[in-house]
């Protein structure tokens, strides 16, 4: 008999790619969110649109048994949306109550094993001062100080499923996500994360122009190509344990420099000029030592190459 898969938040960018992967993996698979994905048709055997802040939807796809539940469902998006305090309340309430809803059934129904998606958002901002020294170890954690409200859900929720687990052995497993990109993901409207910004920026702007790019631009970060998260997930759940681990790449790099990797594969000759903005903390970038350790697995894939597949996808999408 094939495995079952329920997959919250089915219609977003990690999720949709999440539903093809199981799929290719033999999965019988259930998708839900409130929108279908936007850029190409779900894969999934059936699909509920649904408001997963209500319970009564929560009880109608929890209605059985599944061998896997990934729970990717959040109000979420990029530092536009996270980093002004505007939709503060909207991301505390919203995420929270998806979450209280989510496990609370998935021990009533007793799913074989729970994937939380969990972010780097919830490293405290002290130890991400120094751009070319962020300190991200998964003990890091604590004393907790998330520089977002985003992240303090995403540590309040961690905490929620870890209680599920201790006492009533939920079998839990969560990965703090870094950065997840690729083609698929949303590059413009507000939400989007800052390489498909920048490929949406200079896939529109014409030879000899220029971009623009939020603070001074030496603030760091690394990226993780949507294959390569999937990967790591998959190994998770496959494995004995429950984490968190990071899931991410180690190859950090400057917002200027992934803004100038992005002119390079263009093939376009533009100028940066760096403006006031939000950009969250100073640095960022995944440390891998656990996961490596533990689970014998990392990325491989460069960062460029991903961008290059990234650009090629938004520029398709622009000129359509």
């Amino acid at each position: 008999m094939k495995k079952t898969a329920l997959v919250l938040g089915a219609g977003g960018f990690i999720g949709s790619h999440l539903v093809k992967r199981l799929k290719s993996e033999g999965f019988v698979v259930r998708g839900v969110d409130l929108k279908y994905p936007e850029y190409s048709k779900t894969k999934a055997d059936e699909f509920i649109i649904g408001d997963l802040r209500d319970q009564a939807v929560c009880r109608k796809i929890l209605d059985k048994q599944f061998d896997e539940v990934y729970q990717l469902a959040a109000d979420m998006g990029g530092a536009e949306y996270i980093f002004t305090g505007e939709n503060d309340a909207n991301v505390m309430h919203n995420s929270a109550l998806i979450n209280l809803n989510i496990a609370g059934l998935a021990y009533k129904f007793k799913v074989g094993k729970l994937f939380y998606s969990s972010s780097a958002c919830i490293y405290p901002k002290y130890n991400q001062m120094d751009p070319e020294n962020p300190k991200c170890s998964e003990d890091s954690a604590y004393p907790a100080f998330p520089d977002s409200e985003y992240g303090w859900e995403k540590l309040f929720s961690e905490r929620l499923y870890l209680s599920f687990l201790r006492n009533f052995h939920l079998n839990v497993k969560i990965a703090r996500f870094h950065n997840i990109f690729g083609p698929e993901g949303t590059y413009q409207g507000g939400k989007e994360k800052a390489p498909a910004a920048i490929c949406r920026k200079v896939a529109l702007c014409k030879d000899g122009g220029t971009i623009d790019i939020w603070g001074d631009g030496k603030q760091t970060r690394s990226f993780l190509f949507i294959d390569e998260c999937l990967d790591g997930v998959r190994r998770l759940m496959d494995s004995g344990f429950s984490g968190p681990f990071n899931i991410g790449s180690e190859e950090m790099i400057s917002i200027n420099d992934l803004a100038k990797m992005v002119i390079n594969i263009s093939g376009k000759s533009l100028n940066i000029r760096n403006i006031e903005g939000p950009e969250g903390v100073r640095g960022r970038n995944s440390d891998n030592k656990l996961i490596r350790e533990t689970l014998n697995w990392e990325p491989k894939v460069p960062l460029r190459i991903g961008i290059e597949k990234t650009y090629e996808w938004i520029s398709h999408q622009l000129a359509i």
